[in-house]
């Protein structure tokens, strides 16, 4: 597998689906996973999988054929290449001989993102000629050149998972290089995996893609550790609380919708003066969404906490009455499941592709700030209303089980060996 994020250093959804993803298929005793990340940090989890870090492969770049990286990454400085090829750059890591290097990364989303992707990708033709496998599974975009060479290296299968696109990401404002990126790897793979069937049509639709080789793989979640559980055990009763708290915790972006769980904030502090909200995360909208919460006159019951990470989330969860997710699109969107697996009523947008699973939470579309509010309203009005939906929210998300979707990709994956 090739991936760019992996618990517990992760910036977003990415991350947390991966590691949910392995685990889970890890129970499949006769599967080994080798998942590769640009930079792994030494305290990642590899009881169920093993992590191999691009950042300490060494690189022979007279191996690296030019005509593969100017068909594949027209975007790359042929001069880069010829440096990396030739000299090495004199930060590189030696091993064993001058000829001989490893590439720094950032293990983020850097200013010089492209060149990180090609890079990465250079490096899966290494790994790939040393490893023994049988199917290559490249997640999201920033991977799928590197799933591209280790399939024309190694003749294997390639799986892609789409965990998002370009067109989730923009408002429809699509990068073509990003486009192009995406594009060039769903031609080329043998089975593509999307994570709800709203970007399954988008990949169809807008990538020009064979049905027949395009699934929806529904995300999941893994049953809280205990360490967890304690800290989300600590809810105060909801009816004990004075105040109520409706949080939204993600990042702070266009395809977020941010600014209409503002505006409903606004409908619902006119009605009441009862219920504060949390706008939790970071993002290049966070500026312009505190900006807007005062030109509301609601920054008074309006917080903005930051970015959280770890325990951090969980607390948060623990604390909120009501989650709030009003993504103008999401392929699919794993925190309203984490937070109904703690016990929080939940509102989603209908253009959420979780939705496609739920059927215990309040949904909405992204742009009826007016029924939004009136579910906001309600969950944290009417206990009775709130307990049916904390009840039978959890009871709903605890069958949604990482293992039955790791049966799922198991089942494709026997297909491809087999044809």
């Amino acid at each position: 597998m090739f991936g760019w994020e992996f618990p517990p250093h992760i910036l977003g959804g990415l991350g947390t689906a991966s590691y949910g993803l392995t685990k889970g298929m890890s129970q499949q005793k006769d599967l080994d996973i080798t998942f590769c990340i640009p930079k792994p940090w030494g305290d990642e989890d590899q009881s169920f999988l093993k992590i191999i870090g691009m950042n300490s492969t060494p690189v022979v770049w007279r191996d690296v054929d030019w005509d593969y990286v100017k068909q594949r990454m027209p975007y790359m400085d042929p001069q880069l290449y010829y440096n990396l090829r030739d000299h090495i750059y004199a930060d590189f890591n030696y091993i064993g001989t001058n000829d001989l290097g490893c590439i720094e990364f950032s293990g983020r989303y850097p200013d010089n993102l492209y060149e990180e992707i090609n890079n990465y990708s250079i490096v899966a033709g290494v790994v790939a000629r040393q490893q023994q496998f049988d199917i290559i599974h490249a997640h999201d975009w920033l991977t799928y050149p590197a799933g591209i060479y280790a399939k024309q290296l190694s003749g294997k299968p390639l799986v892609i998972h789409v965990h998002a696109t370009d067109f989730d990401r923009s408002r429809g404002h699509v990068n073509p290089t990003v486009y192009g990126i995406e594009r060039d790897g769903m031609d080329h793979a043998d089975c593509i995996m999307c994570v709800s069937e709203l970007t399954r049509q988008t990949v169809i639709n807008h990538y020009g893609q064979d049905p027949a080789k395009c699934f929806a793989m529904h995300n999941a979640v893994y049953p809280l550790p205990e360490r967890i559980q304690q800290i989300v055990a600590k809810r105060k009763p909801f009816t004990e609380k004075k105040e109520k708290v409706v949080t939204f915790l993600g990042r702070i972006t266009m395809q977020k919708g941010p600014e209409y769980f503002i505006e409903a904030a606004k409908l619902v502090i006119e009605r009441t003066q009862n219920i504060r909200f949390c706008m939790a995360g970071c993002g290049d909208m966070m500026n312009k969404m505190i900006e807007l919460a005062a030109a509301k006159g609601i920054c008074h019951r309006l917080h903005f906490p930051g970015f959280m990470k770890g325990d951090q989330v969980y607390e948060a969860y623990r604390d909120s009455d009501v989650y709030v997710m009003p993504s103008v699109s999401e392929p699919f969107g794993i925190s309203p499941l984490e937070a109904m697996q703690c016990g929080v009523p939940t509102i989603i947008s209908k253009q959420s592709g979780c939705g496609e699973i739920l059927t215990n939470c309040i949904k909405t579309n992204y742009w009826d700030i007016n029924a939004m509010a009136d579910a906001m309203y309600s969950l944290c009005t009417y206990a009775s209303i709130h307990s049916y939906m904390q009840i039978e929210g959890k009871r709903e998300v605890d069958q949604i089980t990482w293992e039955r979707v790791g049966q799922r990709i198991r089942s494709h994956y026997d297909r491809l060996i087999h044809r």
